[in-house]
């Protein structure tokens, strides 16, 4: 199938991230809201990070004037229906995708290919509550889109090949590398590194470490980038209760219990950088640890 018109539900930090990618490639992109200060922001911060990628020498004026110029946005759900592939990175809530997906499924083409962002919830179920589970699959790109290299691709029971590997062109031409997923909670990435994240805070909240020495602990002692409570800030402490709690529930195992002070600190609002605290308060000139 000949992708060239490229949906995307949502602009928020994966929306806008998608958006920006697959316009540089060379996509028309139609990326749609609800509220129409999103859209506009979403805007300005792939302006912001495609003049970013210019100053690094990574792309040149031309390019991302080019990309910008492939990105169109709309406050209307029904007209992305006419894309040829359809990314939802709306919340990670189950019945917000698939309100999503019943409001779009009358204005979708015969061979339009419905995707969701989503980095947890079951594809098999997402692709049955359409009317094409053959054209359905998980899409699942790393936060920072832009920079992040990985793209998971998650095939529900009833996906066919030719949709997987229109899918799997299209990441080859975002020049991004494919990971092939089987559709189990959490899939490939977040099966792995959410659990890290709960133990960290498992260590916090029985007193074994503070949140600068578990933190440095692992940036220092196993090489990390980033410590994995100023991660879960960055990802959004309730995107992480939300994924451990697919776990928990998707394989009934209490090893995926999520820690009760990560429950908390959503129950507070405290939900990482989006809301100026987490496990740092961002308030300030500097990150301060919370605890």
């Amino acid at each position: 199938m000949n992708i060239q018109k490229v949906g995307v539900v949502g602009a928020g930090q994966m929306g806008n991230g998608i958006a920006h990618v697959m316009a540089l490639a060379g996509y028309d992109v139609l990326m749609s809201d609800i509220n129409q200060e999103t859209l506009d922001s979403a805007l300005a911060l792939i302006k912001r990070n495609l003049a970013r990628q210019v100053g690094r020498g990574t792309i040149n004026e031309s390019d991302m004037a080019g990309a910008l110029n492939h990105i169109h946005t709309t406050l209307n759900l029904a007209d992305i229906g006419q894309s040829d592939l359809i990314i939802e990175a709306a919340t990670e809530r189950e019945s917000v995708k698939q309100a999503i997906f019943e409001d779009l499924l009358p204005h979708l083409k015969p061979k339009t290919i419905l995707t969701s962002n989503t980095s947890s919830i079951s594809i098999t179920r997402l692709g049955s509550r359409t009317d094409r589970p053959e054209k359905f699959m998980g899409f699942h790109f790393m936060n920072p889109v832009p920079i992040m290299q990985l793209v998971e691709l998650i095939r529900g029971i009833a996906t066919d090949d030719a949709t997987f590997q229109a899918c799997k062109s299209v990441v080859d031409q975002l020049g991004k590398t494919a990971a092939s997923a089987e559709d189990f909670p959490a899939f490939i990435v977040n099966r792995i590194l959410m659990p890290m994240i709960n133990e960290a805070v498992y260590t916090l909240y029985e007193g074994v470490g503070s949140v600068q020495s578990i933190d440095q602990s692992m940036r220092l002692g196993a090489n990390h980038p980033m410590g994995p409570l100023e991660l879960a800030d960055f990802i959004g402490l309730d995107t992480c209760l939300a994924i451990m709690n697919v776990l928990h529930d998707g394989l009934a195992d209490t090893k995926y219990r999520p820690c009760p002070l990560l429950t908390k600190y959503v129950e507070a609002g405290w939900l990482g950088r989006k809301t100026e605290r987490g496990f740092y308060d961002y308030r300030g000139a500097a990150p301060v640890p919370t605890r």
